[in-house]
């Protein structure tokens, strides 16, 4: 059990059937009236956030959200496979359970699956992947004073904006969590 005085951002804990992760906290003492705890939580389910206040000694019970590596191995449609490196088990995960950021994800990837209590609700790709552009205008030297950039196409089918230089073929550097252009490859 974790009180809501004991609070600290990334912590999960259970409330109402729910698992929360806490993003933001602060210990409000106001000079009249008793302390409380302002947050700003996420529930990990569903991932919608709300801002809720506390008494600072409220109990919740801990909520221990599993992270395993896995490897994505294909898709059939509906739902995305992922095989466990230990067992060797198939995981499959509904399309509506994967973030945005898994448009960079390509087959053979290492992800980390996340579950609680058994039930997969979330995939975190790896924050940094390496793709090939497979469709962009021809690149140009130039008008470098300004971060002029164009729309390119990469291996999976994303599209991101890169800076001119970069031409068809070429292999970049993506923040996952972003979506940026971080660098080329040699």
């Amino acid at each position: 059990m974790i009180t809501a005085g004991d609070f600290r951002n990334g912590m999960t804990f259970e409330e109402d059937g729910n698992v929360m992760q806490i993003i933001e906290f602060q210990h409000v003492k106001p000079g009249k009236g008793a302390a409380f705890v302002r947050t700003k939580v996420k529930n990990v389910i569903t991932g919608s956030v709300v801002e809720k206040t506390y008494n600072p000694s409220a109990k919740f019970p801990t909520a221990f959200v599993e992270r395993k590596d896995m490897q994505y191995s294909y898709s059939d449609g509906e739902l995305y496979h992922f095989m466990d490196q230990e067992t060797y088990e198939d995981v499959p995960v509904s399309a509506n359970d994967l973030g945005d950021s898994f448009k960079f994800v390509k087959e053979e990837m290492m992800c980390k699956v996340l579950s609680y209590k058994g039930k997969v609700f979330g995939v975190e790709p790896p924050n940094f992947v390496e793709l090939q552009v497979t469709q962009t205008d021809p690149g140009f030297a130039g008008n470098t004073a300004t971060n002029a950039t164009k729309p390119a196409t990469l291996e999976t089918g994303a599209e991101i904006r890169v800076p001119l230089f970069i031409n068809e073929g070429e292999i970049i550097r993506i923040d996952t969590r972003t979506g940026e252009y971080m660098e080329r490859v040699k």
